[in-house]
């Protein structure tokens, strides 16, 4: 039987899921993890990938690979292919002034999505890079390329030091800020007014079943994806899905045909790893949410649960606005959390944990109704990552987001997503592999709808 590889290089860790190419079961996999920060060395990646190859039991029985990864990571390189300085992630903020003026410079924000389908943010691409033309201009000489996580670890997997070569897909292109997902296309003037008129080599962007590069020992090289294209490809997700994620972010994404232009810059048009388009929003809080609660609360997570479910629905009116870290959507990288509503009678343990789960999933309703409102389909909520494996975030998602809830068994599914996308490849086939998908369990509960009206009132204090 021939196997293929998935890789997930997120900000966390990194994982590999080495799967049979024609049924998608695991047969072994592996992880190890990145160091902290939003600013990092790629030369951390590459030493946890190999660790984690090595800990898998090596590649060389694999016929393909993909790599999923972290998006928007500005990794510089310099004419022999070297990195100029470390890579700044997608969640380090210092961008933030750079997006601003990035808006104004093109006429608005109408025009940027008019252009890309993406309103400058911090978090993306070329925010990072006007960031890096005005703070370090030596280093932005120095810079004959730029690529992305997963196209500098397939570049390197293909062991070529020729910048030239370096590929990626449209999902991880578009997350740039100078990629437009609904003309499948570079814009390079973009690139330039990031760079304050610098013109770096871009990767050449490969179809979602293509190959244009293979490792030392043969084994072919998959276009690769960003994390959320390829957690959507290894969940089966398809025209109508819903997926919200809640990792080290809240990340609300929907497969369908439309190809977004918001000028509110909310919601990014983003394109999917089959040819389809990925709508996209995407928040700072995820997760470490409930973590920082449950610390603040001298728990662990299982008497989390138990606390937030012996709450009732709206927490006796206290309500948490989960902007911990800033925030994305909306775009307010300078924000804090709030806790509202607090009185003498409502303020304990378990109502204090339900209003996290809940301000939590509120945040993710507004992600939701956000791509709604630009006409793309929502027929079913997928709920995955860490936060979906607390059962007290299963059972109140349902009420909160006013819908069924599915919930697939606990996987790697960017590393999932990698493989069937490198299995793909591996077949030339008109579509991803038909792979069986983990069991799903749903959940299902009567909506609350003053939960979230209890939660819009108080972000739009956060607001003003």
């Amino acid at each position: 039987m021939p196997l293929v590889a998935g890789i997930d290089s997120s900000t966390q860790s990194c994982k590999i899921v080495i799967c049979d190419a024609d049924t998608g079961e695991p047969v072994r996999s592996a992880s190890s993890p990145h160091p902290g920060g939003t600013e990092v060395a790629p030369a951390h990646w590459w030493d946890a990938l190999t660790a984690t190859i090595e800990q898998a039991g090596g590649i060389s029985d694999v016929a393909a690979i993909s790599v999923g990864a972290q998006q928007h990571g500005m990794v510089c390189l310099d004419s022999s292919g070297q990195v100029v300085r470390d890579a700044l992630l997608w969640n380090d903020t210092r961008s933030a002034r750079a997006a601003e003026d990035l808006i104004d410079e093109l006429g608005g924000p109408a025009a940027w999505a008019d252009r890309t389908g993406v309103v400058p943010v911090a978090a993306i691409t070329a925010t990072k890079l006007r960031w890096l033309a005005d703070h370090e201009p030596e280093h932005a000489d120095a810079t004959a390329a730029v690529c992305l996580p997963h196209d500098w670890l397939t570049w390197r997997l293909s062991g070529s030091t020729d910048i030239s070569e370096l590929t990626t897909d449209r999902s991880d292109a578009s997350g740039t800020g100078y990629y437009s997902a609904a003309s499948d296309s570079y814009d390079p003037e973009l690139l330039e007014l990031a760079l304050r008129g610098r013109r770096p080599v871009l990767p050449t962007v490969v179809a979602p079943a293509g190959s244009q590069a293979q490792t030392a020992h043969g084994a072919l090289l998959g276009a690769g994806a960003g994390d959320n294209a390829a957690a959507a490809l290894g969940l089966g997700a398809g025209p109508g899905d819903c997926v919200v994620s809640l990792g080290t972010s809240g990340v609300v994404s929907a497969v369908g045909a439309a190809a977004p232009r918001d000028p509110d810059g909310i919601v990014a048009g983003f394109a999917d790893a089959t040819g389809r388009q990925l709508p996209l929003v995407c928040t700072l809080n995820g997760a470490p949410v409930l973590a920082a609660v449950a610390t603040m609360l001298g728990v662990d997570f299982e008497e989390f649960d138990r606390l937030a479910l012996k709450a009732s629905a709206g927490a006796d009116g206290l309500v948490l606005v989960p902007y911990f870290d800033g925030e994305r959507s909306p775009n307010l990288p300078d924000a804090a959390g709030a806790l509202h509503g607090v009185t003498t009678r409502n303020l304990n343990s378990a109502n204090i944990a339900r209003a996290a789960v809940e301000g939590l999933l509120a945040s993710m309703a507004y992600c939701i109704d956000k791509i709604r409102a630009h006409g793309v389909e929502v027929d079913r909520i997928i709920l995955v990552g860490g936060g979906a494996r607390s059962e007290a975030v299963r059972q109140v998602a349902p009420a909160v987001l006013g819908a069924p809830v599915h919930v697939p068994a606990p996987a790697e599914y960017v590393a999932l997503g990698a493989a069937r996308q490198a299995a793909w490849a591996l077949s030339g086939g008109d579509g991803p592999p038909d792979w069986s998908l983990a069991s799903t369990t749903v959940y299902e509960g009567a909506p609350t709808p003053e939960v979230l009206e209890r939660y819009r009132t108080a972000q739009e204090l956060t607001l003003r």
